[in-house]
Formats: C-alpha cells, sequence, structure tokens
C-alpha cells in the first residue's frame, strides 16, 4: 500500500523531515504494542523510551507515527482531527476513540432502543473533534413509518446528512460510499446492538465480523467489535469500526454545544427579551418552536459543557503548580 493511500497528506509530510525515521499509520492500537502499516507491509512494533517518558500524546487507531529503525515509535505526528470522550473510570481524563477521521458514521438503530438524546450527543462528538457526521438509520425495516423516524432526526442534525438503511436486509448500505472519497478515512460508531459490525460485512462483501442478536425485551446488545481496527474498504477508502460506546461522556465546550443547537439560537434570535434564559419568560420563541425534550437536553448538555470547562482550567492550573513547584526545587538545590 503506498502512503496516499493510507491517509497520508501534506499536513503529516511537513511533520517528517528526518529520512531516518519511517512514516506509519496504526491500525490497531493496544497497552504497549501497536500493529501499522507503512509501505513495506504490517508489522508489530512498541513505544520508544523517549515517548513513554516524553510526548503529550499516545498513538491510537488512525494515528500517523514515526518508527526508528522500523521496530520503535519515536513520536506521534500532530492529528488533523479525533473523537474524543472523557474516559468513562470517573477521572477527568481524555479518552481518544480514533485519530485522523474524516467521517463519523453514527449508526442508530430504528428500534426500541432508538435514542433522539444519544444522537446529539454523537453530533457534538464529531463536530467537537473536527469531524462531519453522517446519521446512519439502520434496521428499517423494524421500523413502523422511517420517514417519521428521518423527520424526527432532521430538527436536531443540523445539516449533516442522514441515511435510512436495513443492514440485514441490505438495502441502502450502499449509500454509505457516496459519503467518503477515496484514501479518506472513515468511522463507525453508536451504541452496542445497532448493527455496526453488520454493516461493515455488507460494506465489505463478506462475513469478516462476528454479530450477536439483541436482547428482545428492549433491543440492547452485546459488544462484537472488541478492539478498534482500520479496515481498507474494497472502494479505496478507511474505515474503523469502534466498539459499541455505553457511556458517552462529552469533553465538549459550551461553544460546541451550542453549535450543535443551531434550531435553538435560530429561535432565540426572536425571544422578546436579549437576555432571555428560555425558561418560561414571556415572549420566548424558543419555548414556542423547539420541542421540550430537545430543550431540556440543551440545558443539561450546556451544564455539563460548563462543568467540563471548569474542570479543565482545575487541571491546567494544577498542572502550572506542579511545574513551578519543580522549578522552585531545582532552584533550591543547584548542585543536584
Amino acid at each position: 500500500m503506498t502512503l496516499e493511500s493510507l491517509g497520508w497528506s501534506e499536513h503529516f509530510a511537513r511533520q517528517s523531515s528526518d529520512p531516518r525515521l519511517i512514516p506509519a499509520r496504526v491500525v490497531i492500537s493496544h497497552r504497549d504494542r501497536f500493529i501499522v502499516w507503512t509501505e513495506a507491509g504490517q508489522q508489530t512494533v512498541s513505544p520508544s523510551g523517549r515517548l513513554r517518558h516524553d510526548s503529550t500524546l499516545w498513538p491510537t487507531t488512525g494515528d500517523w507515527v514515526l518508527l526508528r529503525d522500523g521496530a520503535a515509535i519515536e513520536c506521534v505526528l500532530e492529528r488533523q482531527s479525533a473523537i474524543a470522550r472523557r474516559n468513562p473510570g470517573g477521572a477527568f481524563e481524555q479518552q481518544t476513540l480514533a485519530a485522523n477521521i474524516d467521517v463519523l458514521f453514527v449508526v442508530a438503530g430504528l428500534d426500541r432502543d432508538f435514542n433522539l438524546r444519544r444522537l446529539e450527543r454523537y453530533l457534538i462528538l464529531a463536530r467537537e473533534g473536527g469531524v462531519q457526521p453522517v446519521l446512519v438509520l439502520n434496521k428499517a425495516d423494524l421500523h413502523p413509518d422511517p420517514p417519521a423516524a428521518v423527520r424526527a432526526v432532521r430538527g436536531l442534525a443540523g445539516g449533516c446528512p442522514i441515511l435510512t438503511v436495513s443492514a440485514l436486509q441490505n438495502w441502502g448500505v450502499d449509500e454509505i460510499h457516496d459519503h467518503v472519497r477515496r484514501n479518506q478515512t472513515a468511522a463507525l460508531a453508536g451504541s452496542s446492538g445497532t448493527g455496526k459490525s453488520t454493516i461493515l460485512n455488507r460494506l465489505l462483501g463478506f462475513e469478516r465480523q462476528a454479530t450477536q442478536s439483541v436482547r428482545e425485551e428492549d433491543s440492547r446488545g452485546r459488544h462484537t467489535t472488541i478492539a478498534r481496527e482500520l479496515i481498507p474498504m474494497p472502494q479505496g477508502w478507511l474505515l474503523i469500526d469502534l466498539p459499541g460506546i455505553r457511556e458517552l461522556q462529552l469533553l465538549a465546550g459550551e461553544d460546541a454545544v451550542e453549535t450543535a443547537f443551531e434550531d435553538i439560537a435560530e429561535a432565540a434570535a426572536e425571544c422578546r427579551f436579549r437576555d432571555c434564559r428560555h425558561d418560561g419568560e414571556p415572549g420566548c420563541a424558543v419555548a414556542e418552536q423547539v420541542p421540550e425534550a430537545r430543550l431540556l437536553a440543551y440545558r443539561k448538555l450546556k451544564r455539563e459543557a460548563a462543568y467540563m470547562e471548569r474542570q479543565t482550567d482545575i487541571s491546567a492550573a494544577l498542572a502550572q503548580k506542579k511545574q513551578w513547584k519543580i522549578i522552585h526545587k531545582a532552584m533550591r538545590n543547584p548542585q543536584r
């Protein structure tokens, strides 16, 4: 494979000036072992000591890295985009799900697990990461009125494409190809049980990923994809199949939330009062035009985003304090 077919661009070429270092793209990431592609083929590599101790970026699937002696990852190149969430473990840490993505296909099943509020979070996730979202409404064969579902989604999609497909019945899936150009990279994201693995198998034309049926009582699925892997598609683009995401805590700021709720911003321009909080004030156009459930979701995400911004400021202040403590200690003990 050529570097261009793996998604190489001028953005990465400008960061790769040392001819002794070999560009490679991460296919699968484990804790301290990575499968990468180079022009020479696929190989397994480990991080260098320098990367372990000095780098602020840790490799993840989709990253471009530079290899020293063809075996050690010397550095991770600056990303063009990334989709990341708050670590579900509770600590204020970022978990990067995939890097250097052009398109994020957000898959939702039109069964009993269909959730508009969850889609709002995925749209913010994509836009905050600099990625073009495309909504894929799967299992349309199980829904009594798919056009009605599309209308419900269109109110929050903000102009992004919406596809209605049935991976099980194998109709509509080919439209996915139309939204990715050659040499670009896309990712499939969504909850377990939405049919991502079945969609991937249809796109490839053979059964590559194992699939499982969902629970009958609530249409919830179990994880069938357990690792984030970069997969070449027959049409010349690349796809990362992400494991089902059960908990999506966002890292987005308030600006990203505002961007995802453009309908509220447009309606707010018609409110009687400029400082309207859209919470029962007279002449509030938002209350008149926006469904209550969406307005409640907007308020919740705004509070969550404000909290994340405060935590970011606190973390940065603590890091700076720690750095100054190290400097002052070194000044007191110059012999060391």
